[in-house]
């Protein structure tokens, strides 16, 4: 049975990060609590992405701190986060041996193994795609896929970055329709997202940032209604330009 630690809250100080003699994160803090979707919004560059890799642990800060209610969100010897990426990352094998090797890596037997795989794939109506070649899939499979395949982790909190920004209309409200599952099951979802149809279908809550600080956090339709910062009303006017 899963140990149902949780690892969060999740505390973000000071987040910092400088690269070519440039500060491309400022400070950025906030607080995750356990449940709900939160979207990272703002213009390119504006350091969503970043934010993302440093909480999941990819990446390094300059200054500042990430830090789980347990020690690198790890619970059991299991790390109890994942991330998708906006072009996922797929083997030259199956979509069921892209889950099955992802579930290696983290050291389940090999009969938990085909036990999530095969639940993963029956979870989110990808049975029929299991021989198929992964990178012959199409980009709206490919990103189900990779959904399916965090999800076999059983993460308490996942991250995407701009996970529908390369689908069409219909594969974007398939990943939509997971993510939604996902979040009535539990799990926590941390978001970058151009797609502001996207972020007030799907979020509770938005992290705004501008040239690398966070400038507003709130309740999505307050920042969407009443935005309290300059910067904001000019982004959601269409017209905050760099």
């Amino acid at each position: 049975m899963r140990d149902t630690t949780s690892i969060l809250p999740l505390s973000v100080e000071g987040l910092t990060f400088e690269a070519g003699g440039k500060r491309l994160l400022d400070g950025v803090g906030f607080a995750l609590a356990r449940g709900g979707v939160t979207a990272l919004i703002g213009p390119n560059g504006s350091g969503k992405s970043l934010t993302l890799r440093m909480c999941h642990g990819l990446m390094r800060p300059s200054a500042g701190h990430v830090g789980w209610a347990v020690a690198d969100g790890i619970v059991g010897g299991l790390k109890r986060h994942a991330m998708v990426f906006q072009k996922p990352v797929m083997l030259r094998r199956s979509a069921r041996a892209n889950i099955l090797h992802a579930l290696a890596a983290i050291g389940l037997s090999r009969s938990d193994r085909n036990a999530r795989c095969v639940a993963a794939l029956e979870r989110f109506g990808m049975t029929d795609l299991a021989t198929r070649p992964a990178r012959l899939m199409s980009g709206g499979e490919q990103q189900r896929l990779a959904i399916a395949r965090a999800w076999a982790m059983a993460p308490e909190v996942l991250f995407l970055d701009e996970p529908t920004s390369q689908l069409d209309p219909g594969a974007t409200r398939q990943v939509e329709e997971m993510l939604l599952a996902l979040k009535a099951e539990g799990v926590t979802l941390v978001m970058a997202s151009h797609d502001m149809g996207q972020v007030r279908r799907l979020a509770d809550r938005v992290l705004f940032l501008n040239r690398g600080g966070l400038v507003e956090d709130a309740p999505t339709s307050a920042f969407f209604e009443t935005p309290a910062s300059a910067e904001a009303r000019a982004f959601v006017a269409g017209d905050l330009v760099w």
